[in-house]
């Protein structure tokens, strides 16, 4: 099979590393300006690591903490990036296109459960014991 050139190909390893890495901070800068969800959860994850540090989380604890937020924040970006692609597609009122958003939406509203999980069984003990 012949491989197809995409634009992403052309200039050398260190080129096209440089280009990729600038291209996901731009994902990062657009949500920030125009995702305010984006915003809650990375004052969120800021807090959390806060409280963390105050109440000297174990190592393991900390990777917890990071991860189920990192996770949130990373599903929060690819929801955003399928809205996005949708719109694309069609800016028309579709059942195929609310689908889509309102699947890709709750995707990240089940990790946030689940990061809620993981850092009430972290925070809530330490807290209890502050008392």
């Amino acid at each position: 099979m012949e491989k197809v050139k995409r634009r992403k190909d052309d200039g050398s390893f260190l080129t096209k590393y440089i280009r990729s890495f600038k291209h996901s901070v731009d994902g990062i800068v657009y949500s920030i300006e125009q995702e305010i969800n984006i915003i809650l959860i990375m004052v969120l994850t800021l807090m959390a690591l806060g409280v963390g540090f105050m109440l000297e989380i174990s190592k393991i604890e900390l990777c917890l903490v990071v991860l189920s937020m990192g996770a949130v924040m990373a599903s929060e970006l690819i929801n955003c990036a399928i809205e996005a692609t949708v719109d694309l597609v069609t800016l028309d009122i579709h059942p195929l296109a609310k689908i889509a958003k309102d699947c890709a939406s709750s995707a990240t509203l089940i990790l946030v459960f689940g990061a809620l999980f993981v850092n009430g069984i972290i925070f809530i003990p330490k807290i209890i014991d502050l008392f």
